[in-house]
């Protein structure tokens, strides 16, 4: 028959069709299990940048900048007003305490002296005369009446009592006299010369500035938020601007008094050796507030701080977790944690942007 050949022949081809779709059955199961397992639509790990939780030596410092400034500084001022007529030392002078350092024009006050005295030779004249005439009137004695040798021991008196009044304003007007010169209250150096001869003054004009620059200090401002915890006594290490050697220094006082306007507190730092340095020059300082021999720290940007309190996240098996903790607020890049971390933790050093329970890959420091 002619079917035989043709039933025969068909099938080889079907066996083919067959194994080929099997074959892509199986490849096509295969690369859905594949799929399943791998999960390619899942978000991959996110990497971090972690490090471990150690105990470690710690140092608090609070990071201040200053200006160097004399220890003993004085504001000069004239006592009186009145012209200005001579001034005897330049900015730089060295003085030493009772220098003269200015006049003012003081011609109105010695004619004021030149009259006192005046008055004063004239209340003596007349002291001599009834000290003359009473002793005449006692040597008289029955001779003169009673009352007349009353009325000249008065008139002696009276004299005696101007002549003790004058001398009283001569006194005063030499002293007011002393007034018109300008000595220096202290050894120093002049900073500051802020008048020129022929320029009038008053009592509140700073003629100049006076320093000991024997013993110089940094000036500076700690913020009341701080305030709490400077103490005299303090170690700090001070970098002058300019300067490429750090000198030790301390905490020689602390004001009782937070400026209202600024919210500073006044400090000033001591240096522990004697330095040479302009007044007014900058200088960094590192105030040492506190020292531990072993704490853990984290990065502050590794802290978390909301609604829910403080926190970091840590790493456990490729996930993040929060860990409410408790850290020293404290303006620097480094916090030390008090409480809800140990060592050997794995923190997160960056946790911006990573929510609780999301899967991380590590990345050590």
């Amino acid at each position: 028959m002619l079917e035989g050949p043709a039933t025969a022949s068909h099938t080889p081809a079907r066996r083919r069709r067959l194994a080929f779709w099997w074959s892509g059955g199986i490849a096509l199961a295969l690369a859905i299990g594949l799929g399943l397992w791998l999960r390619p639509w899942d978000p991959a790990p996110f990497p971090v940048a972690v490090e471990t939780a150690a105990l470690a030596p710690v140092t608090r410092v609070l990071a201040v900048n200053g200006r160097v400034a004399a220890l003993h500084s004085v504001d000069v001022r004239a006592l009186v007003s009145g012209q200005l007529a001579e001034v005897l030392v330049d900015e730089g002078d060295a003085v030493q305490s009772g220098t003269e350092l200015a006049r003012l024009d003081s011609s109105t006050q010695q004619a004021m002296v030149r009259q006192a005295v005046a008055g004063l030779d004239a209340a003596r004249v007349a002291r001599e005369q009834a000290a003359a005439t009473y002793a005449r009137t006692q040597a008289l004695g029955a001779n003169v009446a009673r009352s007349v040798l009353e009325d000249a021991e008065r008139s002696l008196q009276a004299a005696t009592q101007d002549v003790t009044r004058m001398t009283t304003l001569v006194e005063q007007a030499q002293i007011h006299l002393a007034d018109y010169t300008i000595s220096a209250p202290i050894t120093g150096t002049v900073l500051e010369l802020n008048v020129e001869p022929g320029q009038n003054v008053d009592p509140s004009t700073v003629l100049l500035t006076i320093a000991d620059l024997s013993q110089l200090v940094v000036e500076t401002d700690v913020d009341e938020a701080h305030a709490m915890q400077i103490r005299a006594g303090q170690q700090a290490l001070l970098q002058l601007l300019g300067d490429t050697t750090g000198r030790g220094g301390r905490v020689a006082f602390v004001s009782q008094r937070v400026d209202p306007a600024t919210g500073g507190l006044a400090v000033k730092l001591a240096f522990d050796d004697p330095v040479t340095a302009p007044v007014g020059l900058t200088v960094t300082a590192n105030i040492i507030v506190e020292r531990q021999d072993a704490a853990v720290t984290v990065p502050r940007t590794a802290i978390r701080t909301g609604d829910d309190g403080t926190a970091v996240l840590v790493v456990v098996d490729g996930i993040a977790h929060r860990r409410p903790v408790a850290v020293i607020d404290w303006p620097a890049a480094r916090l030390i944690v008090t409480a809800g971390l140990a060592p050997g933790d794995v923190v997160i050093v960056d946790a911006a942007g990573i929510v609780d329970g999301q899967a991380v890959r590590v990345e050590r420091r």
